[in-house]
């Protein structure tokens, strides 16, 4: 069992510290509003807190980092005072959708210190995370890779070394372009059924039992259908991914047209006010007229 800090006490940090918990290592949490950290403390008092970011990677041989984007997790990692605390022997392992450029200037950064790093981004929501099976791809050295397995292993089903560093995000952003546009299409074509007067819960059930019934199908059904579930990932992250995706597609010079119009629908919705809304309320956007609201 590993002591580890967790940098980050959002949905996914929060879930990940409460699993490691569970599964018998020692977690120290730390997040930038200390409230947020001291809500999953009451609640699982073997999660200590830290006010630091420093104090809580001291001592830790594991470092899990999921903050809101690449420059909050360079911000956070290279400050001289987290460098100065962190152990050589650890491993951090950053699991956000941080952007391949962050994840090789933090690899940089952290091996002139002769410390380990793994971009590792997720697939899966917290459910996956309670249950622990994530899907990791995790890029960097591959002893760093088995070294933080132990830890990695307790959150996922399954571990794969996709690379170098940057290759983790590379990957997550190609399963994040088919997500999202996935989530468009679905909103799309509950809105067409809608259109022809189908119940929103009859077109679903057709979709769910068809060819397209994958597995975010399955499990999204709740937030498609009822707008008052709980946000999993909002529109604004989102937004934030599908940047990112379309940045890294031209970067590459793989055109990505699909996604590019995915992305104008989707900051269409955020610029109406829907920003906070989980990722299915797309299907509850009507963007044919400027200022179009939710419905």
């Amino acid at each position: 069992m590993a002591r580890v800090a967790v940098l980050g006490a959002g949905r996914m940090g929060a879930a990940m510290a409460v699993r490691l918990v569970d599964q018998g290592h020692s977690v120290v949490l730390w997040n930038r509003t200390r409230a947020r950290a001291d809500t999953v403390a009451e609640s699982n008092p073997l999660v200590a807190v830290e006010d630091r970011a420093e104090d809580a990677v001291r001592g830790c041989e594991v470092v899990l980092s999921i903050l809101a984007d690449g420059r909050a997790t360079r911000e956070v990692l290279l400050n001289p005072a987290v460098l100065d605390a962190l152990d050589p022997a650890c491993v951090v392992v950053d699991h956000a959708t941080s952007g391949p450029d962050a994840a090789r200037v933090l690899a940089t950064g952290l091996s002139e210190r002769h410390i380990g790093f793994l971009d590792a981004p997720v697939s899966g929501s917290i459910p996956a995370v309670q249950a622990g099976t994530l899907l990791v791809m995790a890029s960097g050295a591959a002893g760093d890779v088995e070294r933080a397995r132990p830890v990695l292993e307790a959150l996922a089903r399954k571990v794969v070394r996709v690379g170098d560093a940057g290759a983790g995000q590379v990957m997550k952003l190609a399963v994040n372009l088919v997500l999202h546009d996935l989530n468009a299409a679905m909103a799309e074509a509950l809105q067409l059924a809608e259109a022809a007067d189908i119940a929103r819960d009859d077109a679903y059930t057709v979709f769910q039992e068809s060819v397209v019934g994958a597995p975010y199908v399955q499990y999204k059904r709740a937030a498609f259908l009822d707008p008052g579930t709980p946000v999993a990932m909002s529109l604004a992250l989102v937004e934030k991914d599908l940047g990112l995706v379309t940045e890294q597609a031209r970067a590459l010079g793989r055109p990505a047209p699909v996604t590019e119009a995915v992305l104008q629908a989707v900051r269409a919705a955020v610029g109406a006010g829907l920003g906070a809304r989980d990722m299915a309320d797309l299907s509850r956007y009507d963007g044919r007229a400027p200022g179009a609201t939710s419905r």
